[in-house]
């Protein structure tokens, strides 16, 4: 594994005083081998971690990052403020998707190679259950909002399959299009919604129902999701157009659509749901729109590869 280098005076700056005060996004470059910090208050990049091999899925909860590296099989723990990688814990074969509870006290990593869910508590890392799914090559597993499920979606697959967390086991699968993707509950977690790929369509299940109530067509490959915190719209990327669409959940309806970089993949909102940040792989840049008015702000040079971002 690579060394952590320091992060850069800016990063400090931006921890000790008012003048950068917005919160930070993180970016994981897969090529590169790094993180790229931006301030969202200035939209500049503020530093780059360079860590690990081959970095995929990020969480935070401000004085952690917590990062899956695909070609080391390995979830790494990083203390944001120090810059300095606390430690490295063996998960299995290409590690993907993270997701942080919501009380932060559990990680929830899909491990794709041999099908299965690892939860970890947080922030030290301990393996508490591997838990087998049925759809082969996890991708993303993500906590509904009270901690009690975790929807898993998987390259190879028709359906999300739902995990009962207490109990530590798959309950159920939910019927959806081919190839689902990304995955986020409305705030209140009456709703999920999952993009899958290969059907072209975002998928808005009833959590309590557990079953599909609607479908809405989207762009070509959509694949990542956002969702905002007053819980009116979900964002989702399209790979191939390359777009970012913007679906009003009282309606199930796109709204709006703005083009961004290349093959444009997981995304984040700011906590006042102002911004989002959208990680082009194949333009190794992060496109920034304002939410109000869905035009794009700016679009922000990061490393090669970037797979996604999580702002605290």
């Amino acid at each position: 594994m690579r060394s952590l280098t320091p992060l850069l005076a800016a990063l400090a700056l931006a921890f000790a005083g008012p003048a950068l005060a917005g919160p930070l996004a993180y970016v994981p470059n897969e090529k590169s081998a790094s993180v790229s910090i931006i301030d969202t208050a200035t939209d500049r990049r503020q530093g780059e971690i360079v860590v690990g091999q081959r970095p995929r899925g990020s969480a935070s909860d401000g004085a952690h990052l917590y990062l899956t590296d695909a070609k080391a099989g390995s979830l790494l723990i990083v203390d944001t403020a120090a810059g300095k990688l606390l430690r490295s814990v063996r998960l299995g074969d290409s590690p993907e998707g993270i997701s942080l509870s919501a009380d932060g006290k559990l990680l929830a990593v899909a491990v794709e190679d041999d099908n299965s869910v690892v939860l970890l508590t947080a922030p030290e890392g301990r393996e508490v259950a591997r838990i087998k799914v049925r759809g082969r090559n996890p991708e993303h597993a993500v906590f509904s909002p009270d901690g009690r499920w975790l929807y898993v979606s998987a390259e190879e697959a028709e359906q999300l399959d739902v995990i009962d967390v207490a109990a530590r086991r798959q309950v159920a699968s939910i019927a959806v299009g081919k190839r689902p993707r990304g995955i986020a509950f409305l705030p209140d977690g009456s709703r999920a919604y999952v993009a899958c790929e290969m059907a072209g369509k975002v998928y808005a299940i009833d959590v309590a129902q557990q079953r599909v109530v609607a479908e809405i067509q989207a762009g070509q490959y959509p694949n990542g999701l956002a969702v905002h915190p007053d819980g009116k719209r979900v964002f989702v990327s399209n790979g191939r157009d390359p777009s970012v669409m913007a679906i009003d959940t009282a309606s199930n309806t796109v709204v709006a659509s703005v083009e961004v970089g290349k093959r444009p993949w997981n995304m984040a909102l700011t906590p006042d749901g102002a911004k989002l940040y959208v990680a082009n792989g194949r333009s190794n840049s992060v496109s920034v729109i304002d939410t109000a008015s869905f035009k794009k702000l700016s679009d922000i040079e990061v490393g090669e590869l970037p797979w996604g971002v999580s702002i605290r």
